[in-house]
């Protein structure tokens, strides 16, 4: 599973009403020897990452990155600022003061954090100004879940071994999509 890539261009897939059928379905499936390319859900699903064997992400290890960048960047650019660039005596201070720089450096934390995990999400999921995303049904928006199995190079006995096991673990409708 390439988690939120998509690498085929035909899928196979399965429509789900309820949450319990989705994941029992995931269950089917598997248990049938399949293995699931997506899952489409319009809602977070517990569980769902255990029974796809997806795992966490590094995203937490970014966020960390780019706050510890601000943090360090602050400092360094206000310590050189007040003690080499422009040391000048405010209200009897010294010419470097940590509590006084301790809510800069929070905020620029939290600023190149924001910024830069926006950034990061937006390059992750490929979701650039003017690409057209791939749905593989209009209705996984909204109120419906659907498991996909790409087809790409595969026979067609293969092929209709997926959408029997997708009707047996009770998907409502079997559909096939082409991404051009």
């Amino acid at each position: 599973m390439s988690q939120g890539k998509i690498e085929q261009k035909k899928y196979v897939y399965g429509v789900y009403s309820h949450e319990k059928n989705f994941l029992d379905a995931i269950k089917s499936v598997q248990a049938d020897g399949l293995t699931v390319d997506d899952a489409y859900s319009t809602f977070p699903v517990h569980r769902i990452d255990d029974l796809l064997g997806i795992k966490e992400t590094s995203l937490h290890k970014a966020g960390f990155t780019l706050g510890f960048t601000g943090l360090v960047t602050a400092f360094s650019v206000m310590t050189y600022v007040n003690t080499m660039g422009y040391p000048t005596v405010f209200g009897g201070k010294p010419f470097f003061s940590l509590p006084a720089f301790i809510p800069v450096m929070f905020e620029t934390t939290v600023l190149m954090a924001a910024v830069g995990m926006f950034f990061v999400y937006i390059k992750r999921n490929e979701l650039f100004p003017g690409k057209i995303p791939m749905i593989i049904d209009e209705r996984t928006t909204d109120d419906k879940f659907a498991l996909a199995f790409g087809i790409d190079g595969k026979s067609d006995s293969e092929i209709a071994e997926i959408k029997s096991s997708l009707q047996k673990s009770g998907a409502e409708e079997v559909n096939t999509k082409s991404f051009e």
